[in-house]
């Protein structure tokens, strides 16, 4: 147990679950990714270990870090805060809090001996260390006016939701997952990127409650396109998306995403986040089609034994060969060994 200027540094267990979740309740610093349940969604659906650390005065928590290692032969031995999330680091109330986690996050990879260490925060913490800014992420207030919102969105988007309206797309809240798997795993495939296992959603689902909902978009009582939603105080966060082979001529990810915010809208919620992407990507021009402006993401990183920043990103060309050959594969056979690699990922 490490003391410092009145702190306690402490591991997270089960019965301090509540303690941690409701300090990120309240912590301006805090995201949906600094909830406690990712301990368990990490643990259980891919095998990762774990450490989720706190700092506390005289009993009340002031500063959160969670941390997950993931070593891989492909990939790397790395320890990050958090895998598979696009935000995560510290979050804390105060500086020393936050100092004193990170330094114990840096002993931490240090005893590991992983090649580094990786904070993903949306502001610079740690100015002095090697960063990437390969990610940005697209954030924007929504008006609690349904139409407004639509007004909002500049022409050119505006006129390809109004097209997945007329096409007579349905949208419903879906706790199985068969129908947005099949919509995501056919989207992720045909950019080449391994998918997620079932195990992996429907643990999301199973720790997260209400706060982890689908929405599927129907044609007729087929799939068009789906997307798991997460909830954290005034926000919805669309965070894993993706639409069938009809998607794209029905306009149901444009259909899809509006119906998502009108929805939010209503039920009062202030801030859609569109997530991360890397700079020149369809993904990123299609968020800033919406007038979404991107916000710097600051990866930051500890080195260890590495010599340099960790690359592991579809954007390394050493993976362009790997990415080609992955979309000529059967859809089955990337559902099947698809988490196999993703797992490693982070």
């Amino acid at each position: 147990m490490t003391q410092q200027n009145g702190l306690v540094l402490r591991e997270l267990v089960p019965a301090e679950a509540p303690r941690w979740d409701a300090f990120v309740e309240a912590c301006p610093e805090a995201t949906f990714f600094h909830r406690s349940g990712w301990q368990q969604v990490i643990e259980e659906a891919f095998g990762h270990p774990t450490t989720f650390l706190y700092a506390e005065r005289e009993g009340e928590i002031q500063g959160v870090l969670p941390l997950a290692q993931i070593d891989s032969r492909l990939f790397g031995n790395n320890l990050m805060s958090l895998p598979f999330c696009v935000y995560g680091g510290v979050a804390a109330c105060e500086p020393v809090a936050a100092d004193l986690l990170i330094r114990a996050a840096q002993e931490r990879a240090e005893a590991l001996g992983v090649d580094a260490l990786e904070l993903r925060h949306r502001r610079r913490q740690c100015p002095d260390w090697p960063h990437k800014d390969l990610y940005v992420t697209f954030r924007k207030e929504i008006d609690l006016d349904p139409e407004q919102n639509l007004k909002n969105i500049p022409r050119k988007q505006r006129a390809m939701v109004r097209k997945g309206i007329k096409a007579g797309l349905e949208a419903e809240w879906d706790r199985d997952i068969e129908r947005f798997y099949d919509a995501y795993s056919q989207s992720v495939h045909a950019l080449g990127t391994p998918v997620f296992s079932r195990r992996y959603f429907s643990q999301l689902l199973q720790t997260f409650g209400d706060d982890a909902r689908i929405l599927t978009i129907t044609k007729a009582g087929r799939t068009v396109a789906s997307v798991l939603n997460f909830y954290f105080r005034d926000e919805v966060l669309p965070y894993y998306g993706g639409g069938t082979s009809e998607a794209r001529a029905l306009k149901g990810n444009d259909f899809m995403y509006w119906e998502l915010m009108r929805r939010s809208a209503e039920q009062g919620l202030r801030i859609f986040d569109f997530g991360r992407s890397k700079a020149g990507t369809g993904a990123y021009s299609f968020k800033k089609n919406w007038g979404f402006e991107p916000e710097p993401l600051h990866y930051e990183y500890h080195l260890v034994k590495a010599g340099e920043v960790p690359e592991i990103n579809p954007m390394n060309p050493k993976y362009q060969i790997f990415i080609k050959l992955w979309r000529k594969m059967p859809l089955g056979m990337t559902q099947l060994l698809g988490p196999h690699i993703v797992k490693n990922l982070g």
